[in-house]
């Protein structure tokens, strides 16, 4: 059965935005367990602590968490006129990106597969009550 107008459906979902500072990266050159490593040891962090703690962490989806870390920071004290202070890492995720298959040749004519994978990786940050 139908629960209303396509238009009403559509203004209903609109009004439950997410009105936390956020920030997204798609299609970044990480797998998504090597990125969900960095990822759980920020998530419920405070925005200072965390960047500390991805900014001398040795492995290379921390570079790249650094800087959307830093862009959501920046998304919250610009767009929000949040301080820095009260905020928190409230979620974090990274979600599977597309694949790109690539050919690695081997012995006596045979090919193996090589996948290179991808993730979606989202960061929202929120304020401490």
């Amino acid at each position: 059965m139908a629960k209303g107008h396509r238009s009403q459906i559509k203004r209903e979902r609109n009004a439950n935005k997410d009105t936390r500072p956020s920030a997204k990266l798609s299609y970044a050159r990480v797998p998504v367990q090597k990125a969900c490593f960095v990822l759980d040891a920020i998530r419920g962090k405070s925005a200072e602590e965390a960047l500390a703690i991805v900014t001398y962490n040795p492995r290379y989806a921390s570079e790249v968490i650094t800087k959307l870390l830093k862009s959501a920071i920046a998304n919250a004290e610009n767009n929000n006129g949040l301080s820095v202070e009260n905020l928190y890492v409230a979620e974090c995720y990274a979600n599977k990106g597309p694949t790109m298959k690539r050919i690695q040749p081997r012995a006596q004519g045979r090919a193996y597969r090589i996948l290179k994978r991808s993730s979606h990786i989202t960061i929202v940050l929120d304020e401490k009550k």
